[in-house]
């Protein structure tokens, strides 16, 4: 196995839709950013690896820069994360390009996501799902995310504030579970949750220990776990 050092997202929980979203409606003449997110793509994500058509072109027409506050948004396209305050970030474009590959998300599965944070790996992940939980430990960053995705018209986003090492119970099971901090260990409830056919995507592990870890749970329930590479996430609280 290939072991890759990878800078993400220091967001503290670190988070819509079938259909034309506003987002995918923004064209070169009405969106001034569109070339810089063409070079993201090409330079950033392209370049080191990343070849799924459809997740490519997601990734060419969500606007990223609209999930940073106006003070960083300079910064929106940079190979590198991006601060959104309370200690958070927007995650580096190749990390949220990895390990939405790995989650590999089709159109029939409901997702769930822990850690909202700006809302942009959601916004994401909508665009190739049905529909997508996603929670949020901070109130302001679960609100703010909340209103940015409505109002880019991603109307198959659930935002629910609270504690994600429970899960989201009462929508269970999801095809597929992405983790965006970095438990000590898997927690039970996500692996419940976890559809039969089902695949989860987290970092799990202690400070610099830490394994960017695939889920995936079969027809009979049992459950196979294999590390793609180092990483470092903040713990998940």
């Amino acid at each position: 196995m290939i072991r890759r050092r990878h800078w993400f997202s220091w967001a503290r929980h670190s988070v819509v839709i079938l259909g034309i979203s506003m987002a995918s409606l923004l064209s070169a003449v009405e969106d001034p950013l569109s070339g810089d997110r063409e070079r993201m793509v090409r330079e950033q994500i392209e370049m080191r690896g990343i070849h799924d058509a459809e997740l490519l072109r997601v990734l060419r027409v969500t606007p990223r820069h609209l999930f940073v506050p106006s003070i960083n948004r300079a910064m929106a396209y940079a190979d590198r994360p991006v601060p959104i305050g309370y200690r958070a970030t927007i995650s580096q474009p190749y990390v949220v390009a990895w390990m939405t590959e790995l989650l590999d998300p089709q159109k029939t599965d409901r997702v769930l996501e822990i850690g909202t944070g700006s809302g942009y790996q959601a916004a994401v992940l909508a665009q190739l799902a049905k529909s997508v939980y996603t929670m949020e430990i901070v109130p302001e960053l679960a609100r703010s995310a909340r209103e940015i995705l409505n109002e880019l018209g991603y109307r198959n986003v659930t935002v629910r504030q609270g504690d994600g090492y429970g899960g989201w119970p009462d929508e269970a099971p999801f095809e597929k579970i992405m983790v965006t901090a970095a438990p000590p260990e898997l927690p039970r409830a996500l692996l419940d949750q976890l559809a039969h056919g089902g695949r989860l995507v987290a970092p799990v592990g202690r400070g610099m220990s830490q394994q960017l870890t695939v889920v995936d749970k079969d027809a009979h329930g049992r459950i196979r776990r294999r590390p793609v590479g180092d990483v470092l996430f903040v713990p998940l609280r």
